[in-house]
């Protein structure tokens, strides 16, 4: 023992070069495994979770690429995109989204492309590399990530429904079926597209308090959606990049295909122009800003921790800056362009419904002319041979002067209003899309192409969700990283199995609550502690100085003011935005009310609040856990330490040994402060 304390001395000049680069404060390694100081205190560690000596890589930067590109680009970027630029101002929006894009959406994915490639882990590993108490923070966007896969893979299971269903001719969503020559009520007072939703792929319940029975067709289609996303993540990223080819690409060259022939139809051009018709009066309303933030921190991927996992697997010195310009732009271009694209369509669908109730209309108002019922002078001036010919603005211009004072019960065929009907996340896809496909001659093929398009949408999005999941656990703990295939396996049937939660006839209903506030709050919360830790706790300068080390140039210091207070700062209010609204306004929900054949929005009862709760808390409750955890072990390391201090004290010898034992502690002291990443 003796002759340990002398040697100690020995080693004083590699003591002071170790004490150069500090590490974590509570004496806990978190798989650093690209510094050389730790290798040695990694191997003694129990706990360590070295990254893996031959840690997978991108064949090439285009894999990695169409990785990136296809998990930000997702179902978002198709309907709820158009929904919010229509609702908020349209051109206006636009112009708020690229602001909140360029000040919060770009660095704070610059933050998490860095992180990730220069501590090459995932995102549990990464905040624990930076501060043991931090290892939260990954664990919660782990659980996050989990509750997105559960429904959003239905969503998958819907799409595969439909591209099943869109092989026939007619397709069957076209007409209302019959009941002994009698057609259908409830599809009578709605739409075919409405009733084939609602009653042949859900057959939903009236509310969520109803359970009802399993959907044995969602079933099925689900456990083919599970089975597709276990093969493509099968071998990691070296199986799930060769799907990426097809399914990061296709969807742009239906989108291509799509607009195309959607400015060709009748009722595009009205349909752009209410697209972005500019109402710049919105930028006014606070609950724009929100959504426009929203949207940008969802369409980006922020928090998953997939951004983090995919950009672990470059090598250290790629461009990542350049990488988050360009990915954020391209998802922009794509949010623009599936935009036009169902304007475009939507245009036509509303225009052709349109001069289906102007017809309608003229045809009632010739009959009562007809009987002499109405005075030639309040009659408008078209074809009566052909009721069609007259246009929605002479229709719409007659009928504000003289529309009321006709007997017939005449209505004002308004484009714009037929515009914003079910144009809304699944309304748009499942019943306003294919309503608007049903008119397109060769129907059946686009609406394959359309649900394939979605299908391949989704699966990219779910191969960067999973890769959230398993990437940051398979990193922390070796016995996964053994097993990875069997756990991937493994997580795929747990997800189906918890999955068949909404394929119940209530189903759309748990969809809407999980897509609405399972992720929304703990994302904003998970960012929040992200932006916080890189630029106070770690220090803004000193991540720079690690890109710098990283890159071999150094980002522009705007970066660190904009993580420091605009980031943060945004982040802060729409947290405090979001929370404040759910507080005010009881969370609702859009419910199929079967005897009206129409949608009513109603609250949330008490016990599915109680699981919102739950879902929010259970995916937050890791960051505290794990700081309670690294304070507790770090004053149990303490106290261990000082009774080894206190026992070499005592040992008597007549060396004179300049440097004790207890010296040693510094080692994994350090300074306090967190580790470098380089």
């Amino acid at each position: 023992m003796v002759m340990c304390l002398c040697t100690a001395s020995m080693f004083s000049p590699l003591l002071w070069q170790m004490e150069k680069q500090p590490l974590p404060a509570d004496n806990e390694m978190t798989g650093a495994a690209a510094s050389e100081v730790n290798i040695y205190a990694e191997e003694q560690s129990q706990e360590a979770s070295p990254e893996p000596a031959a840690r997978a890589g991108w064949n090439s930067k285009m894999e990695y690429f169409l990785a990136q590109v296809g998990f930000s680009v997702g179902l978002g970027n198709v309907w709820r995109f158009p929904y919010l630029c229509h609702q908020n101002g349209g051109g206006a929006f636009l112009l708020l989204y690229v602001l909140l894009m360029l000040i919060v959406g770009i660095p704070l994915f610059f933050l998490e492309l860095a992180a990730g490639q220069a501590i090459r882990q995932g995102s549990i590993g990464v905040w624990k590399y930076i501060s043991p108490k931090l290892a939260g923070i990954g664990y919660s966007s782990c659980v996050v990530c989990f509750f997105v896969a559960l429904y959003y893979n239905v969503i998958l299971a819907w799409s595969i429904f439909y591209l099943g269903n869109s092989f026939q001719f007619p397709l069957p969503w076209q007409d209302c079926p019959e009941q002994g020559n009698v057609t259908v009520q409830e599809c009578k007072k709605s739409s075919a597209t409405s009733y084939f939703w609602y009653r042949k792929a859900l057959d939903i319940t009236d509310s969520i308090d109803e359970m009802g029975s399993f959907n044995i067709y969602i079933v099925c289609c689900l456990l083919v959606a599970w089975t597709v996303v276990c093969l493509g993540m099968f071998k990691g990223i070296k199986t799930s990049v060769k799907v990426m080819y097809f399914s990061s690409i296709f969807p742009y060259v239906v989108l291509f295909c799509f607009l195309i022939r959607g400015l060709l139809l009748d009722g595009a051009s009205e349909g752009i122009t209410f697209m972005f018709y500019p109402r710049l009066e919105i930028w006014g309303d606070i609950q724009v800003w929100r959504q426009a933030a929203t949207q940008v921190f969802f369409a980006l991927g922020l928090g998953f921790g997939s951004i983090i996992a995919y950009s672990s697997y470059n090598p250290k010195n790629n461009n990542c800056h350049r990488d988050a310009f360009t990915v954020s732009f391209i998802n922009f271009l794509t949010s623009v362009l599936a935009t036009l694209v169902v304007f475009a369509v939507l245009g036509f669908r509303a225009k052709k419904n349109v001069t289906d109730c102007i017809e309608s209309n003229l045809k009632l108002l010739l009959e009562q002319f007809y009987s002499g019922n109405v005075d030639e002078n309040l009659m408008p001036n078209f074809n009566h041979s052909n009721p069609s010919s007259m246009s929605v603005k002479d229709y719409r211009a007659w009928f504000q002067l003289h529309g009321n004072s006709t007997p017939a019960y005449l209505t004002d065929c308004d484009l714009e209003k037929e515009m914003q009907k079910g144009v809304e996340g699944t309304g748009l896809a499942f019943i306003a899309f294919t309503e608007a496909m049903t008119h397109l001659p060769g129907s059946p093929f686009w609406s394959a192409l359309f649900f394939l398009m979605l299908l391949n949408l989704g699966l990219s999005t779910m191969f960067g969700t999973m890769e959230g999941i398993l990437a940051p656990l398979t990193d922390r703990f070796k016995t996964l990283a053994n097993n990875k295939t069997k756990f991937t396996i493994f997580s795929c049937i747990v997800g189906f199995v918890i999955g068949l939660l909404f394929t119940q006839r209530c189903g759309n209903y748990f969809v809407s609550m999980f897509d609405d506030y399972s992720a929304t709050l703990p994302l904003i919360i998970v960012v929040v502690f992200e932006t916080f830790s890189v630029s106070w706790l770690y220090g803004a300068d000193r991540f720079l100085d690690d890109i710098e080390g990283m890159l071999g140039w150094r980002p522009s210091v705007v970066y660190k003011y904009l993580w420091k207070y605009i980031c943060l700062l945004a982040m802060l209010g729409l947290l405090g935005a979001t929370t404040i609204r759910m507080f005010i306004k009881r969370p609702t929900y859009m419910a199929w009310n079967q005897e009206r054949a129409s949608e009513e929005t109603l609250d949330y009862p008490g016990w599915a609040l109680a699981v919102l709760a739950l879902l929010i808390i259970f995916a937050m409750l890791p960051v505290p856990l794990a700081l309670i955890h690294a304070v507790l072990q770090g004053r149990t390391t303490q106290t261990s330490r000082e009774l080894e201090t206190v026992h070499y004290s005592v040992v008597n010898t007549d060396d004179k040994c300049e440097t004790p034992m207890s010296d040693m502690s510094d080692l994994n002291h350090g300074n306090g402060s967190p580790a470098p990443l380089l």
